[in-house]
Parts: C-alpha cells; structure tokens; sequence
C-alpha cells in the first residue's frame, strides 16, 4: 500500500512539474525596458513588427531598474521575464554572477557592425542615451548653462528634480563644485572625492524632488513643480516632438552611456529572445528609432543611414560630444552597493 501511494505521490509530482514546465515554455516571449515614450517607440518599430513578421507575440512589461531586481527575480528559475534592456552595471553585475545567457555575436552579424561598447558577452547594445540638466525654456529667461546654475538657487529660485541614488548625482554634484569633467571619476574614486560631493549635494538638499522613473522627470517640467532636472535626452526630445513642449538639454557636463539587451539566463525563451534581439539590432529597423526619440543607435549602418539634421539631435552628434563624459561602469561595479548604503543614509538624515 506505502509503495503504491508512493508511487502515485512521485507521478503526482512529475505532472506537476511538466505543467509547469510545459507553462513555462508556452507563454509569450517577455521583454522589458524603461516605459513612457521610450518604450512606445520599441512597441512601434521593435516589438509589433517582430510578431508580425515572425508569428511570435510578445508581453511588455517595463520597470525602473536596479539590480537586486534582476537578482530578485532569478531566484525562482526560469524567471517571468526573458529580454530585459539594462543599464551599465546591471550588465556587468549579472554577467558576472551569471545571470546571463551568453550572446553568439556570429548570428547577430558579427561584432564589428555593432560600437565597439555595445559589444558584450552577456548584452548587446540597444541605445546609446544621456543623462543632462534640463528646463523648459519656455519658462526660463535666462537659460541655465551648466551644473553650476542647476546648485545657483538664488538666481534660479525653484525646486530640482534628481535621479534619486548616488550614481549621477555624485558626479554632477562634483561638476557643480569646479571639478572638470575629465577629472570626475578620478575625483570620486577617493574618499574625500565622495566626501565632497555629499557636502555638495547637502546645499540643495532641502530643493531636490527626487525622482525614479524617466517619465518623472518630464512631468516635473510640465507641472512646473520643478525650474530644472535631470533627465534622459530622448524624453526630452520625444515630449517636445508629440506635446510641442520646449524642454532643452546643456549637453556639456551631461554624462552618456549605453543599455543592453539581456536574455536571463534558463529562459525558455532563448532561442526566440536571441531572434528578437537580432530582429530589434537590424540596422534599417534600429534607423527607425530617432523618428520617435533621440536615442543614438549602435548598429554602425544604422547610424551612418541618418539624415544630418537627425544626427545631430543625438548623444553621438560629435558637437554633443563636447563637454560630455562616458559613465564610469567599471567605478560604479565596484562602488554602488557601498554609496548606495551611503546615500540611503544621508537621504534618511
């Protein structure tokens, strides 16, 4: 009798996991990126022409990032999700402790159609964006020029608005307190660097709205609720393109970087993520991006296939360029769970 209850007990789990490993691999193909008018522009020219071309649907879903985030979710494998677009650590953190599937950059084309930082064992470049201050010059008199007029509250009386976390504000707390932008991460990387730049930040702390989403900061312009901001140069563009806004960018001082395509590891997805990701990385679809949003793009052709005055809109126009600085992964791999426990305290203070 014990052998037999046994028995219908092991048949019992059996089925159990082959529904559930039958529902893993039935359900849609997952991807996630950064939402608001970013993420509309990728259902428009990515994710509805994939299904259309390849029968395969896809499921949004869209998030903040964050690393704990991505770690969270792959403790119970195979994760709900299966392409996420990443920033700069969370691609370096996870391929590090595997959380990545490996790319076959031959299938995709090869690495040389692609910029030389989008190539990564663990990602693929997806866009190339930047992090600025920001105002509606309509509402500004006198356009603020640098990091210095964003911390000047008497000449620009009104609250910030801040990408809440140490990464960004620390470097544009130490630009705003005379440090060049060549000398940033050199500065940050010693203790009295990091010292000075929370006095920095402690100037203007009682003005900063702090922000998470990148839709955030653009609401923040349009209410009014703030009289500056940080915020990603396509939202900009995207909002004053579809609503007639005229919120601008000071490309100096601001800081550029690249996001990735990740599939997670053991998805049941793979073989179709990877077939997204190479659908998503064709140069004549990624050449559709700046008619929405001025993201720059990372297929080499793609690029090179757009029209001057579109070019110049973007993060890699080389006028843009000047005065810019790349984000430091390697410092914020090795930094961020340090000065986020940091700042989390100081915020807390």
């Amino acid at each position: 009798m014990k052998s037999t209850l046994k028995r219908l007990a092991l048949a019992s789990s059996f089925a159990v996991l082959a529904i559930a490993s039958s529902s893993a691999q039935d359900r849609n193909l997952t991807v996630v990126s950064w939402g608001g008018n970013y993420q509309d522009a990728q259902r428009e020219i990515y994710f509805e022409p994939f299904t259309a071309e390849t029968g395969k649907a896809i499921t949004e879903e869209s998030w903040d990032g964050g690393y704990g985030v991505i770690a969270a979710k792959m403790e119970t494998r195979p994760a709900d999700w299966d392409v996420v677009q990443v920033e700069t650590e969370e691609l370096a953190l996870g391929c590090a402790d595997g959380m990545y599937e490996t790319v076959d950059w031959e299938a995709l084309g090869g690495e040389d159609k692609f910029l030389p930082a989008a190539v990564n064992e663990c990602g693929v470049g997806a866009i190339v964006w930047t992090t600025g201050l920001s105002y509606d010059a309509d509402k500004l008199t006198e356009a603020p020029t640098g990091w210095e007029d964003f911390w000047n509250t008497e000449e620009y009386p009104g609250k910030r608005g801040l990408r809440r976390g140490p990464k960004y504000s620390l470097e544009f707390a130490l630009m705003a307190d005379g440090v060049p932008v060549e000398e940033v991460y050199e500065v940050l990387g010693t203790d009295e660097g990091v010292d000075r730049a929370f006095a920095k930040l402690d100037e203007i702390k009682g003005d900063i709205v702090w922000w998470e989403a990148g839709a955030q900061p653009i609401q923040l312009l349009a209410s009014g609720e703030v009289v500056m901001t940080t915020a990603y140069n396509g939202r900009l563009a995207g909002i004053n393109k579809s609503e007639g806004t005229n919120f601008q960018i000071v490309w100096p001082g601001s800081i550029y970087a690249i996001d990735s395509w990740v599939v997670l590891k053991d998805s049941p997805n793979k073989e179709t993520a990877f077939e997204f990701i190479n659908f998503a990385s064709q140069a004549e679809n990624q050449a559709k991006l700046p008619e929405f949003i001025a993201y720059g793009l990372t297929n080499v052709e793609a690029g090179a296939s757009l029209a001057p005055e579109v070019a110049a809109e973007l993060p890699t126009s080389p006028e843009n360029l000047e005065g810019a600085i790349a984000l430091d992964g390697d410092f914020w791999v090795d930094n961020i769970e340090e000065l986020n426990e940091r700042f989390n305290a100081w915020l807390a203070q």
